[in-house]
């Protein structure tokens, strides 16, 4: 008869009272900046759905008053403002997956020490970070290359990003080289090595970069507003800048009408919720990936 010794579970350490106290302050400290960082997106959600008179008068704060949607329903209900929305979201996702690409070959090619010409290539890099050719120049090149009023005028100039490049090439940098080692003797060359090694181990630097460049993508209004000149091939931020400037245009004019007062009064908040939501909607999906353990169990030893 065999005979199963008990085996009791190891006590777990009780927090000694300063750390308890650094949770209690921590947690206070946080707290604070969370509040401190919503209550001014909370004043502009409610000065969106508020009338014109209280927030011209400054009664508007984390509460609507007057509710209307007067222009949320002056913009939602323009057709043009649909096409410039569906312009946004894809030039975002078109732009973003370019830059992704290139942003993480460059920067795997960089991470490699042994590369003849590395810091060059960095050099290179570095330095379009302090000097670039100017705006008038790169309107003539993108104007040469005939890319006025496309997508290409949007993705092209701004397909790398350099500190997001250098973000990547530091990520590469420390993963450990036996991966790739192995990877070697079992017959893979560099690039099965990269898409089936190396970029299973990047999901928490890739997902990063993709929130970077989508959001990078999505606000931007100032290539669109410089190289085209057609309402349909803009994004949805140069409508919306469109629509301030006309509001506030039309609202300095003592003959406007209440509508116009209306629109004019809370444009700028209608905006920056329309612009922020998908944003926000997205970005737990990605969260997850910036607290995940990304080299957890990858080097058995």
């Amino acid at each position: 008869m065999s005979v199963v010794a008990k085996t009791s579970r190891p006590r777990g350490i009780r927090p000694t009272r300063g750390y308890r106290v650094f949770q209690a302050v921590n947690g206070v400290v946080l707290t604070v900046i969370v509040v401190v960082t919503l209550i001014p997106f909370a004043n502009i959600i409610a000065r969106s759905f508020s009338a014109e008179g209280p927030i011209r008068a400054g009664e508007v704060s984390l509460w609507p008053k007057g509710f209307n949607l007067t222009t949320y329903g002056r913009v939602m209900t323009d057709s043009l403002f649909w096409t410039n929305y569906r312009n946004t979201v894809v030039y975002t996702v078109v732009a973003t997956a370019i830059a992704m690409v290139m942003t993480t070959c460059y920067a795997y090619v960089l991470s490699k020490k042994h590369l003849k010409g590395r810091g060059v290539l960095v050099g290179i890099a570095v330095f379009t970070m302090f000097f670039n050719g100017g705006l008038i120049p790169n309107y003539v090149l993108v104007n040469s290359l005939g890319m006025r009023n496309t997508i290409w005028a949007i993705v092209v100039p701004n397909a790398i990003n350099v500190f997001n490049l250098l973000v990547m090439k530091a990520f590469f940098e420390s993963l450990p080289t036996e991966l790739e080692e192995a990877a070697a003797v079992d017959g893979m060359n560099t690039y099965r090595t990269f898409l089936w090694i190396v970029l299973p181990l990047s999901k928490a630097v890739l997902a990063t970069m993709v929130l970077f460049y989508a959001v990078s993508f999505w606000n931007s209004w100032f290539s669109a507003f410089l190289y085209m000149d057609r309402q349909d091939l803009f994004p949805v931020t140069v409508y919306l800048r469109n629509m301030i400037v006309g509001a506030t245009t039309g609202s300095d004019n003592s003959s406007s009408s209440d509508f116009a007062l209306q629109v004019g009064a809370n444009i700028r908040a209608v905006t920056v919720v329309l612009t922020a939501l998908p944003i926000m909607l997205i970005y737990p999906f990605i969260q997850r990936y910036f607290v995940s353990g990304v080299m957890l169990g990858s080097v058995k030893g």
